[in-house]
């Protein structure tokens, strides 16, 4: 269904006060920016701003929706005689090897990460973040393979899919903060990846391929 007028507005409103925050942000830090000073920026009232954002958090963290399902999409996405691993693997691969914002592999990811690292609420929202994706995938992975109540394997191997994308997230944090260049820091989390593979075992690896 095309987009309406309405909605469409509503979008790039969303879009403006986040894009204004995050520049405020990044310029004077999370804790003493202010909710008001945002409203303002972006010539917007306060209640505007609650409108489209409840926390302050959401403000900066506003993508979080795409990162809690991401792994359940890769999953549900994976190809005919591919694994629910195998479709993690290759979709992370692919995004480390184009260099994908999505993954934190741009220039500014540094500023981002360092507005984060100052803010303990943020990162408790992170970490609530990651909790709730891997309970969304663990659903997930109930669904497609029809586990019966009480089977933990879906549980054990979302555990060890998320472990892996939040090992390389962590990763890629850690060495972009350092500013270095994007493709440097790219070739390295390829290896890493691999090396992650390669702890995986044929259990995990081999769970929930989608038949041909």
């Amino acid at each position: 269904m095309a987009e309406g007028l309405r909605e469409r507005k509503k979008r790039q409103t969303r879009q403006h006060i986040s894009d204004v925050a995050t520049r405020l942000f990044v310029e004077h830090g999370f804790v003493t920016v202010t909710i008001a000073e945002v409203a303002e920026a972006a010539d917007v009232s306060v209640n505007t701003v609650y409108n489209y954002f409840p926390a302050k958090e959401d403000l900066f963290l506003d993508r979080s929706k795409g990162v809690v399902d991401r792994l359940s999409r890769w999953v549900r996405g994976r190809r005919a005689g591919e694994s629910a691993a195998g479709a993690v693997l290759r979709e992370l691969r692919e995004a480390v090897e184009g260099c994908s914002p999505t993954v934190g592999l741009f220039d500014g990811y540094a500023d981002f990460m360092k507005v984060i690292n100052e803010a303990d609420t943020l990162r408790s929202r992170l970490w609530a973040i990651q909790q709730e994706s891997l309970l969304d995938l663990v659903a997930t992975m109930r669904a497609e393979t029809g586990a019966a109540e009480g089977d933990v394997l879906p549980d054990l191997v979302a555990g060890q899919l998320a472990w892996m994308h939040g090992t390389v997230m962590g990763w890629i944090g850690t060495e972009m903060v350092k500013r270095r260049k994007p493709a440097e820091v790219s070739r390295q989390t390829l290896d890493l990846i691999d090396e992650m593979e390669e702890l995986l075992g044929e259990k995990v690896l081999t769970y929930a391929v989608r038949d041909a």
